[in-house]
């Protein structure tokens, strides 16, 4: 505990799923914490429940991204850690049948976010001479067969732009680094299925039963599997850790299942994640 006594977070995509897990922990671990995410009522709810600022933030915004910034430095006057999580899924489609505008969408929020909040946060932290920047990627970044195209591509330039950030902003004292989860049990599943987001985080025994099986530790990840890294690069523990990306993914990557193998299992899931939410 404490291990973040007297800094300043700002957490985006921190309404829900592995945003929201980091939002707890940070206060746990002392943080003030500023909540940027799109949705109000959670937001708002998480003000309540743990007395976090939260501003509604749409992070393909760029205005609304400076709006986040701002409001950290109203509110705390200072910024020691962005957590970049916020992101959108994008449907399991073969590369012939890709939308370009979901493309456009997918990059607007997954890239182009992350890009703009680390412009808009960096200068704060210059003027204090440090800050730790931590991107969440994900593991379809490292390994083919993994996620949809859209998607994948998207966490590949988030790992590119940490380490060409991490290049620059680690001579100036600010750390710049990103986690890779893997299969992580999150309401996001559900949404993938076009289960309604209400509804997508109480069907997520589901996602834990099968992601239980897809690498080689015997159970699903955790959110807090992910807040707990992220705690640990955001504190002054990781000081000497920039550039580098954190695989937490109970061994996914060690091992090779296929494009098809993937699709198979998502297309079962998803189907039964309907199913379950047609009955609440």
């Amino acid at each position: 505990m404490g291990a973040l006594n007297g800094k300043v977070a700002i957490v985006t995509g921190g309404t829900s799923g592995i945003g929201e897990r980091i939002v707890e922990l940070f206060v746990e671990e002392g943080a003030k914490v500023v909540v940027a995410a799109r949705r109000d009522a959670e937001g708002q709810a998480l003000e309540k429940r743990l007395g976090v600022r939260f501003i509604r933030t749409d992070m393909s915004s760029e205005a609304d991204v400076k709006a986040m910034v701002e409001a950290a430095l109203q509110s705390f006057g200072r910024v020691d850690c962005l957590i970049n999580n916020a992101a959108v899924p994008a449907p399991i489609t073969g590369v012939a049948e890709m939308e370009a505008a979901t493309i456009d969408q997918i990059l607007a929020v997954n890239v182009r976010g992350v890009m703009l909040a680390v412009k808009h946060a960096a200068p704060v932290m210059l003027s204090q001479e440090s800050g730790s920047i931590v991107n969440i990627a994900s593991v379809a970044a490292h390994r083919g067969g993994m996620s949809g195209h859209i998607y994948t591509a998207s966490k590949g330039a988030v790992l590119a732009f940490t380490r060409s950030a991490a290049a620059e902003l680690g001579e100036k004292g600010i750390r710049v680094n990103s986690i890779s989860p893997g299969a992580i049990v999150t309401g996001i599943f559900g949404k993938l299925a076009g289960v309604e987001a209400s509804k997508a985080d109480k069907v997520t025994d589901l996602v834990k039963e099968r992601f239980a099986t897809v690498q080689p530790i015997p159970r699903a990840g955790a959110t807090d599997d992910i807040a707990r890294a992220a705690v640990y690069l955001a504190s002054d523990g990781s000081s000497f850790v920039n550039g580098q990306d954190l695989i937490i993914d109970g061994g996914m990557t060690s091992v090779t299942r296929g494009w098809s193998t993937m699709v198979a299992g998502r297309a079962e899931m998803s189907n039964r994640i309907k199913a379950a939410a047609a009955s609440l």
